[in-house]
């Protein structure tokens, strides 16, 4: 019984007497939920304030988008890439990603069948984590500053901001998700009786994240398909769609140069801002440029809670590109390749990947073992850890998909980024790889014949021996896998398509808990050093020589 103790998960409905798993979960009442105070309910229908003046009206959807930003294109309402809503970095309410990675989509070829889909997806739209220092200097000093023009709405300004959990709009991103994915992987679900496992953990926003998109998936009666398993998500337990809990040293100053980073780009690129706003308020220098910083995360935050800001229309787009390039330089310092726990906090779900797509548990006796933040308890017996799924759903974190794709070696997000002016041209733009409901799709598909690296959709090769590949899509576009493009695997041959064939994925990401060094990264002792310095998303040594 010592299991069903730890087992703090979460549940499903009776269901016939037919051949089911064993349900171990329960979904109410939640435990290890974490902060779930809600915030006021929204009223847009009362506080928007378009028509704006020289623009087109058009309905919220269900957001009221059409703010007028000074400096913005004036194709900007058109270009996805650059609406400032999709410059918000991760608090980006969802959107697919609309330049891709290099590689066009293509029709899957005939003669090739998909079999199998590994889901990793994020959570909805959500409250923040925590009050900003700004808000709580509001509430402190209620009736000590007197704001005027753009500025005025402070005056009478309330947070109407709850903490931690689901939007309106983030719990629909997920159902929607959720019916995405059924018209694209529908017909993988067999169907025959037999539940499949979806994963997610205890957190409030992380099971209920679950439950919208398999509401979406397969309708309100999901527990009939499904059986929701919640991996406790608290300090020191292991969880892989919670890596950072099982690393300390993921929440300490060493892994913490990309907030650095962040702070000295934003005295550069808010210092207009944070003057042009200070001549709007009394007292003198009431706003500090980290303020005025949050300022902009309140924009994005009230947008996703209460459908309209008036945060948003203080700031430039200039200044609206600045704050999407902080967001990427503080997760390459804090969660990527410039961190010495980027590969460390996303090798567990690696692990679990690459298990599934071998066909074996991950038990205490296994290679991993001790090496990543795996729970062997889950992940060693097929009630919690099937093998024969075609469909596999996971529901993680953003700062822990980018540690995944950090943990799966794929460089092309490894690029440096300075602190002091904004690269145009680079990869590791997070609105585009972990905006709220971010989705990372890895299908396996089958082919009769191998696919023709030279031909851009994959076409089949007349002659030859059926193969397995890899093909992988984030946020509905593909990420190249081969060393045909930049950043993919050596060992994947160059095919104008982006997959991999299976064996050479494999082999690819073979060294990839080698190359996290897990235990010295989340539990040693090493340098605190300065952003840049590291660019492996591991340590500088393996503490062997210390």
């Amino acid at each position: 019984m010592k299991l069903l103790a730890c087992l703090a998960v979460i549940g499903i409905a009776q269901g016939a007497a037919i051949k089911r798993r064993q349900d171990y979960f329960q979904t109410s009442p939640e435990l290890y939920a974490g902060p779930t105070p809600t915030g006021k309910p929204a009223f847009l229908a009362q506080t928007n304030p378009a028509p704006f003046p020289h623009i087109t009206y058009l309905p919220p959807e269900p957001l009221e988008t059409q703010v007028p930003i000074f400096g913005a294109p004036d194709d900007a309402d058109q270009d996805p890439d650059q609406n400032i809503f999709h410059l918000h970095g991760q608090l980006s309410h969802y959107f697919p990603n609309p330049t891709g990675f290099g590689v066009d989509e293509h029709p899957l070829p005939d003669g090739a069948e998909i079999t199998q889909v590994h889901v990793l997806h994020r959570h909805g739209a959500r409250y923040p984590t925590e009050t900003s220092d700004f808000v709580q200097k509001l509430q402190d000093s209620t009736g000590n500053f007197e704001a005027s023009g753009e500025l005025q709405f402070l005056n009478g300004w309330k947070n109407k901001l709850g903490e931690a959990i689901l939007t309106p709009v983030g719990k629909q991103e997920l159902f929607d998700s959720g019916t995405l994915h059924q018209y694209l992987y529908g017909h993988l679900y067999p169907n025959d009786g037999e539940k499949i496992i979806a994963r997610s953990t205890t957190q409030d926003r992380m099971t209920q994240s679950a439950e919208y998109f398999l509401a979406g998936f397969f309708g309100l009666e999901w527990p009939k398909n499904a059986t929701l398993e919640l991996i406790i998500e608290r300090e020191g337990f292991n969880n892989s769609l919670a890596g950072y809990e099982a690393c300390p040293n993921s929440e300490k100053e060493v892994s913490e140069s990309g907030d650095k980073a962040a702070e000295d780009w934003a005295s550069i690129y808010l210092e207009n801002a944070t003057e042009r706003l200070n001549a709007l308020i009394s007292p003198a220098n009431f706003l500090t440029t980290q303020d005025v910083y949050d300022m902009q995360s309140l924009c994005a935050y009230e947008t996703v809670a209460l459908g309209y800001s008036a945060f948003c229309s203080l700031f430039t787009h200039p200044e609206w590109r600045g704050y999407e390039y902080s967001v990427a330089l503080s997760f390459a310092g804090n969660n990527a390749f410039a961190s010495p726990t980027g590969r460390a906090v996303g090798i567990g779900w690696v692990a679990e990947l690459r298990a599934r797509l071998q066909h074996r548990y991950l038990t205490k006796a296994g290679p991993e073992a001790g090496k990543t933040q795996v729970n062997t308890t889950l992940d060693g017996k097929p009630a919690t850890f099937p093998l024969d799924q075609s469909l596999y759903f996971d529901f993680s974190h953003d700062t822990n998909i980018v540690s995944d794709l950090v943990a799966l070696g794929l460089k092309r997000f490894a690029q440096f980024l300075p602190a002091d002016r904004i690269v145009e041209d680079r990869e590791l733009r997070v609105s585009h790889i972990t905006p709220f409901a971010a989705r990372l799709d890895i299908e396996v598909i089958e082919t009769k014949t191998p696919v023709d690296p030279d031909d851009c959709g994959g076409r089949l090769l007349e002659e030859g021996t059926g193969k397995l590949y890899v093909h992988m899509m984030v946020n509905q576009r593909t990420l190249p896998l081969d060393r045909g493009h930049e950043g993919g695997y050596e060992e994947c041959e160059g095919m104008r398509n982006g997959w991999c064939e299976m064996g050479s994925f494999l082999a690819a990401t073979e060294k990839a808990v080698e190359d996290a060094k897990f235990d010295y990264a989340c539990n040693g002792e090493y340098e605190d050093v300065p952003y840049g310095t590291i660019k492996d998303g591991a340590p500088l040594d393996d503490g062997k020589n210390g």
